[in-house]
C-alpha cells in the first residue's frame, strides 16, 4: 500500500522527534495540520505529537529566557550597564522567538484545530493547549499585551472548562479513553486553579512563574 503524504509527515515528525529536532517536528506536524480535509480532525497521535513538538520548541526558549532574564537583572544590579545592555538585548531577541513560536500554534489552533473537533475529550485538548501558548505570552509581555495575553488564557481554561460535563459521564467510555479524560481534565483543573489563584494575588499584572506546571 502506497504511503500518503499525511503518513509520511507523521513518520518523520516522529523521527524528527527520536533525533530531538524539535523545530523540524513543529514543521512535519503543520504539514499534517495543514493537509487536513475540510471538516476533518487529527488522530490522537497526531496531536499528541503536535503537542510535543511545540512544547519542546518553546520549552527550550523559556528556560533561555528565564536564564538571561536573570543575568539581566544581575548585571543591572552591579552596575554593569554595558552587559546588562547585551543581556537585555538578547532576552529581546528570545522574545521575539517565543512570540513567533506561540502565534504559530495559536493561529493553528483558531484557523484548524479548534473548529474541526466535535468530541468533548478533543476540545478540553485544544482549548487547554491554548490557555496555555497564552500563558506562555503572559509571561514576558508588558502593558496592554500582557493583559490581553492574561485574560486570552483565562478565558481558554475556562472554555476548556466548561467542557468537564460532558466528559463527566464516563462510565460510558472505555478504560484508555477514562484515563486519557481525567488526566487532561485533572491539568486542567491545576492549571486554571494556579492561573486563577496568581490573578487573584497578583491583581492581574505578575505571574509567578515558578508556580506555573508545564504539563503541556
Amino acid at each position: 500500500m502506497a504511503t500518503t503524504a499525511r503518513e509520511e509527515n507523521v513518520y518523520m515528525a516522529k523521527l524528527a522527534e527520536q533525533a530531538e529536532r524539535y523545530e523540524e517536528m513543529v514543521e512535519f506536524m503543520e504539514k499534517v495540520v495543514n493537509s487536513l480535509p475540510e471538516g476533518e480532525e487529527l488522530s490522537i497521535e497526531e496531536r499528541n505529537l503536535l503537542s510535543v513538538a511545540y512544547k519542546n520548541v518553546v520549552g527550550a526558549r523559556r528556560a533561555s529566557w528565564r536564564i538571561v532574564s536573570s543575568i539581566e537583572q544581575k548585571e543591572e544590579g552591579r552596575g554593569a550597564g554595558d552587559r546588562a545592555a547585551a543581556a537585555r538585548d538578547y532576552r529581546l531577541k528570545i522574545e521575539s522567538e517565543l512570540s513567533s513560536i506561540c502565534a504559530g500554534i495559536l493561529r493553528l489552533l483558531d484557523s484548524r484545530l479548534v473548529s474541526a473537533v466535535v468530541t468533548p475529550d478533543s476540545k478540553v485538548f485544544y482549548y487547554k493547549m491554548k490557555g496555555d501558548y497564552h500563558r506562555y505570552l503572559a509571561e514576558f509581555k508588558t502593558g496592554d499585551e500582557r493583559k490581553e495575553a492574561a485574560e486570552s488564557t483565562l478565558s481558554s481554561y475556562k472554555a476548556a472548562q466548561a467542557f468537564d460535563e460532558a466528559i463527566a459521564e464516563l462510565d460510558s467510555l472505555g478504560e484508555e479513553s477514562y484515563k486519557d479524560s481525567t488526566l487532561i481534565m485533572q491539568l486542567l483543573r491545576d492549571n486554571l486553579t494556579l492561573w486563577t489563584s496568581d490573578m487573584q494575588d497578583e491583581g492581574g499584572d505578575d505571574i509567578k512563574e515558578a508556580s506555573k506546571p508545564d504539563n503541556e
